[in-house]
């Protein structure tokens, strides 16, 4: 291929290596240059274009990527029509890719005109969705190239291998302790994970966290038609002679593989039932709609695609996905005996619900509501206490006079609860293991339910966010480890920190309370002479 600079008049039926801009000149990378292009650009005042001219034994940039294409595409690819020397392949179903590394490899290293490039390999695709394209680098390829390119692929070096399992059997065993409602929303959240595939779950078996009862359940949703089982254990498989994989050995079944390289979903166990049936012990990320390892072979499976032990254990490079927050981590000075938990105080906030006064300032039984607040936060192991001001700042400091807190003041409190949130945290010191973050409006928390929710704090058990719940709903205050201190300084707006409880599950410690104390906070002056009622009875 001859490529230079030559005057228009020898850029005849040449292409146009680089785009023209002069004046009312617009002539673009890529065009072929005929007499009007050659009038054109000898009109702008153009001596010199940059064009590459083929030459015998040349094969142009599209003839070649679509031969490639061809060539290259397997089950369920589309080669859309070669252009600009590029050739793009789709999914024609919905599937798992499958790519052939090696020959690939090779593809790319005949010329270094020629590249292929895919997804990553077993990634699922929806129909439609681009998986790969050839690109030929210049205008041409020498035919030569482009012959070892086209003999070296002996076959399709990619395919999309269609979802074949649909019906889906689940057995989740239990333990005392396990809320039902962390088995519906596994179940939910299963569902939508099945959904791509077009599988469903359809058959679901609870029972007890023992051998016998699991393995009369494993058969049951076999029995009932499931083309492959998942068993989300109470407590997750610590060892191959565990309740789950001595369940499904006890009904003849297989294990093929415990454990996989891959971080979120290391104790996953991988088996089979007599007929072939896959059956799955699932790891505790399974329970969390974030990508985790058993994504990756669920998908495989669904697909028909066998995954063998060489499979699970090549998944190492690329397998950690995400920091586990609730490993233990080191810190930059040793931990010390207890743990130090500072108490967060937001008394920022416009009271703009009620209509004019300042909640905070409201007395009951003869105190400011935020009094109340900050007396029981020093009631408990809290320290430091720690109030965020805002709204009349010198009025909220005034009603907390005397009492030994730090003030710290929120000059953007009309941006929303975010604002107040990353002062207060802004504020802690380096010492802190963690915070409890108290509403200064929920004046029916007391030191005694501060404290235990603080005595369930326990970073070295994973429980590093303590919730309070009454009947199943999460309310406040609630205590953070310090390795939520960044994120905690992100949040925006109201909606508080709610986003990263859901995002981090496996973190979340509940503890179950009576009474309204943790989801009663003062919002509207209705929810106020309620609150005065309450509490100036028992003040009596």
């Amino acid at each position: 291929m001859k490529f230079g600079g030559v005057a228009p008049r020898d850029a005849l039926g040449a292409t146009a290596v680089h785009s023209i801009r002069q004046g009312t000149l617009v002539l673009k990378k890529g065009t072929l240059i005929g007499a009007a292009e050659v009038a054109a650009l000898e009109a702008g005042g153009i001596k010199e274009v940059v064009v590459a001219r083929l030459e015998p034994g040349d094969v142009s940039e599209d003839v070649a990527a679509a031969e490639i294409a061809k060539k290259v595409a397997g089950e369920g690819v589309h080669v859309d029509r070669a252009f600009t020397g590029r050739a793009n392949l789709f999914a024609q179903n919905a599937g798992v890719l499958v790519v052939d590394k090696d020959p690939i490899d090779q593809l790319n290293r005949v010329d270094e005109a020629i590249t292929f490039a895919t997804l990553s390999a077993y990634k699922p695709v929806v129909a439609g969705e681009m998986i790969a394209t050839v690109k030929i680098i210049p205008f041409a390829v020498g035919r030569p190239a482009r012959d070892a390119a086209l003999a070296g692929i002996k076959k399709p070096l990619l395919r999309v291998a269609p979802y074949r399992i649909r019906k889906v059997g689940v057995v989740s065993t239990v333990l005392p302790g396990l809320a039902s409602k962390v088995i519906e929303k596994t179940l939910k959240i299963t569902n939508e994970r099945l959904a791509p595939a077009g599988a469903s779950i359809i058959a679901e078996r609870r029972v007890p966290h023992e051998r016998t009862a699991l393995a009369r359940a494993l058969q049951d949703v076999l029995k009932e038609g499931a083309e492959l089982a998942i068993v989300f254990g109470a407590s997750a498989i610590a060892d191959r002679r565990d309740v789950i994989p001595s369940a499904l050995e006890s009904i003849g079944g297989h294990i093929d593989h415990f454990g996989m390289p891959v971080d979120p979903g290391n104790l996953l166990m991988i088996g089979g039932d007599t007929a072939g049936h896959p059956v799955l012990g699932a790891p505790g990320c399974a329970r969390s709609p974030k990508e985790n390892g058993f994504d990756w072979v669920l998908m495989r499976l669904l697909a028909g695609l066998p995954v063998a032990r060489e499979d699970i254990t090549g998944l190492g490079v690329g397998g950690l996905l995400m920091e586990i927050v609730t490993r233990p981590q080191p810190r930059d000075e040793p931990a010390q005996a207890g743990r130090s938990i500072a108490g967060i105080v937001l008394g920022a906030g416009r009271s703009s619900r009620m209509g004019g006064p300042n909640k905070l300032l409201e007395q009951i039984a003869g105190r400011p509501l935020v009094r109340i607040v900050v007396d029981a936060v020093l009631g408990s192991r809290a320290r430091p206490v720690i109030v965020v001001t805002g709204h009349q700042r010198e009025r909220v400091e005034a009603a907390l006079a005397g009492l030994p807190v730090q003030f710290v003041h929120n000059p953007h409190f009309a941006d929303g609860l975010g604002t107040s949130l990353k002062t207060g945290i802004a504020a802690l010191p380096a010492e802190a293991d963690g915070a409890i973050v108290c509403l200064g409006d929920m004046p029916q928390v007391d030191a005694a339910l501060i404290d235990r929710l603080i005595g369930a704090f326990d970073p070295d058990k994973g429980a590093l966010v303590v919730v309070p719940t009454i009947e199943g709903k999460r309310g406040n205050p609630v205590v953070w480890s310090r390795r939520f201190f960044s994120g905690l300084m992100a949040v925006e707006g109201d909606v508080g920190a709610r986003y990263l409880i859901g995002r981090h599950a496996e973190a979340v410690t509940e503890v179950p309370l009576t009474g309204n104390a943790a989801l009663t906070d003062v919002d509207t002056p209705e929810a106020l002479e309620a609150v005065k009622k309450e509490l100036e009875k028992t003040s009596v």
